[in-house]
């Protein structure tokens, strides 16, 4: 069922992106007065569709694409019959070139304001939820795994990135910070001030979901939320809101703390003064094997929690989706001096793990929207037989008054349908190895 789900917002989020994508060229091109003979959503075969007018509207079996047949036009249906015709009017290539271009822009154009437009209503409609820089710098972070590796510690206030004030914690592992030059984080550690720097290629370690949890965390105060029904501390009388003081000798405030402080005592009793609201006692708790007692935290700081206007949310949606771009340019330019690993390009399999198993609206929409701009920018590279190839094309022509000759835009459609092919293979097996890899 979990499977299931995946596939299911992934084919969704797909269909929506590449249905409005190819709109984009049908739309324009028949703005012009060009033929479109076919448009469709996946690749063949075809599983269902109609004929309106001069255009059969279809849906087809490969769920990873599509594409619109526009007359006169050299694409991946390689009709050499056509092109050998003499151009009719209605063509795509008895047009204006200033108007091809602004065809073969189209669908790029519809997936840029589809990625800004979804971006906008999450600004708007959510708002921001999260922990500020203030209570970072009050309350200190916990380290796990890669925020050790670097050379953070439990307890340390971060107290800017790269000589700047940052935000919130979710900046502390931006895009923009780990792809960044020579980057480095300011911290507090009982008063010394330090510089941490931030390795080339650190980016890397963060290619899941998950990673982001072994990096770093607010550090908070708590008291009890929640005690499991049946559990020793149910047992011992512990209560929701009780606060803990100490476990076995060591003074507590965080909820780290205790954490660290019950380490050692699997399947042991351990000592736990607890304040409740008549009076304080030390309790004997038997720990479990996982280091728990059958409780969970409270935490006693709220996040910040923004609301934005109509015209705020407007700027921001926009400055997030043209952020999701720049980061991927730069992060495709790092990938060629190798300090990006090839292993965080994703593919299908990979985008279906980022929607997650359950579904959720706000997640969906924001994964999509972040992908209609991915899928903008990919479009865009000068490949034949992506749009940003065909746009290649159509500027030479216009800057030199000369078109190439279609043997030529054949040829060079084979040669980009070829590196679409390999970059295919490529992308799903790297799916695959990071499912047997745990990456």
């Amino acid at each position: 069922m979990d499977t299931l789900i995946m596939v299911g917002q992934l084919l969704l989020g797909l269909s929506i992106l590449v249905g409005l994508h190819e709109l984009g060229h049908l739309l324009t091109a028949k703005m012009f007065g060009m033929r479109v003979e076919k448009f469709s959503i996946g690749f063949p075969p075809k599983i269902a569709g109609f004929q309106w007018g001069e255009t059969e509207y279809s849906i087809g079996a490969i769920p990873l694409g599509g594409f619109v047949k526009i007359s006169g036009m050299v694409d991946e249906s390689m009709d050499t019959e056509q092109m050998a015709a003499e151009p009719q009017p209605w063509e795509f290539r008895s047009k204006p070139a200033w108007q091809r271009l602004i065809v073969m822009l189209g669908g790029i154009i519809v997936n840029v304001i589809t990625g800004i437009v979804i971006f906008f209503f999450m600004v708007y409609n959510n708002g921001e939820t999260y922990y500020s820089r203030d209570q970072i710098v009050e309350n200190g972070i916990v380290a796990y795994e890669y925020g050790e590796s670097i050379g953070l510690k439990t307890g340390d206030k971060i107290i800017d990135v790269n000589g700047e004030p940052y935000q919130g914690l979710g900046d502390l592992t931006s895009g923009k910070v780990l792809l960044s030059e020579n980057g480095y984080y300011t911290v507090d550690r009982g008063g010394e001030i330090l510089k941490i720097e931030i390795p080339k290629g650190f980016i890397n370690s963060f290619n899941s979901d998950e990673a982001f949890t072994k990096f770093v965390s607010i550090r908070y105060p708590f008291d009890v939320g929640i005690v499991d029904e049946g559990s020793e501390a149910e047992k011992a009388g512990v209560k929701v809101g009780d606060k803990i003081l100490a476990v076995n000798g060591h003074k507590v405030e965080y909820f780290d703390e205790m954490r660290s402080a019950l380490v050692g005592y699997e399947n042991k009793d351990a000592e736990i003064v607890i304040q409740s609201q008549n009076a304080i006692d030390t309790l004997s708790i038997p720990v479990s094997e996982d280091n728990r007692i059958g409780i969970a935290a409270n935490p006693l700081i709220d996040p910040v929690r923004r609301s934005f206007g109509v015209g705020e949310s407007l700027k921001k949606g926009t400055e997030k989706a043209f952020g999701v771009v720049i980061l991927n340019a730069r992060a495709m330019g790092k990938m060629f001096t190798g300090e990006v690993s090839a292993r965080n390009v994703s593919g299908p399999i990979g985008m279906a793990k980022i929607y997650g198993d359950t579904w959720d609206w706000t997640k969906f929409w924001s994964i999509t929207g972040l992908i209609s701009m991915i899928l903008a920018f990919m479009n865009l590279l000068p490949i034949p037989a992506l749009d940003g190839g065909h746009v290649m094309f159509l500027l030479y022509e216009m800057i030199s008054g000369r078109a190439p000759s279609d043997k030529f835009l054949e040829n060079a459609q084979k040669v980009g349908m070829a590196i679409l092919l390999v970059l295919m293979v490529f992308v799903i097996g790297n799916d695959i190895l990071k499912i047997f890899t745990g990456g």
